[in-house]
């Protein structure tokens, strides 16, 4: 898989993807709206504060990465931006609208389990239940293109694992912390006095062994 995306660059074309799916009236984007789109606070995990210099200057690299396009607004005024990242009549990338779906979530949310993808990709394609976004996730690992994801171990305490996107080139799997040995049991006022009544029972043992050393010699 040749695809290598920056931090910046990752955002700015998940967000022309869900554009381009949840308001396909108001796509392509403006500079102003995908400034606006990379900024929401709501589905975004980092919440970013980006201007628009720095996102003109992503999008200038996006393109010469052939990764987005520029096009005339009405009237030729205003210039508008749309992701060239798959499904292209001239393209090699091909995906279906859930593995689409997950992977646009990913680029703007990072890290998810199957049970947050399949309710946070409800705007952009559809699943009938966890395990078929699991299959999905999983055929996103086995195609002969990718792996365009990679499963991270779970977590103690978690029911699920997470998965992330290999679209900027390999993540650091998280180290999972092995499960803590179980605490020592607490002992009562009894178990204590039971273990001095031994402690001094070898003690006097002890002094026994050692008088009748000296009875011998």
């Amino acid at each position: 898989m040749d695809i290598n995306l920056t931090p910046y660059e990752a955002r700015i074309i998940g967000c022309l993807i869900e554009k381009e799916i949840t308001t396909p009236d108001q796509y392509p984007l403006s500079l102003n709206a995908l400034v606006n789109a990379c900024n929401q606070k709501s589905n975004r995990e980092p919440v970013l504060n980006l201007d628009e210099s720095t996102v003109q200057e992503t999008l200038d690299k996006l393109i010469k990465k052939h990764m987005a396009t520029d096009r005339t607004g009405y009237g030729g005024r205003v210039l508008k931006y749309k992701h060239r990242f798959c499904n292209l009549d001239f393209g090699s990338l091909e995906l279906t609208d859930q593995e689409l779906g997950i992977l646009c979530v990913m680029l703007l949310r990072g890290p998810r389990t199957p049970g947050e993808l399949r309710t946070q990709t409800n705007r952009l394609c559809k699943f009938s239940d966890v395990h078929e976004v699991e299959a999905i996730l999983q055929q996103l690992m086995d195609r002969k293109d990718g792996p365009f994801v990679v499963k991270f171990p779970r977590e103690p305490g978690k029911r699920d694992s997470r998965y992330a996107h290999l679209l900027s080139g390999e993540v650091e799997v998280p180290v999972v912390a092995a499960t803590p040995t179980q605490a020592s049991p607490t002992l009562s006022h009894s178990d204590h006095a039971r273990i001095n009544q031994l402690e001094q029972q070898v003690q006097e043992l002890r002094q026994e062994i050692e008088e009748l050393k000296e009875l011998v010699l």
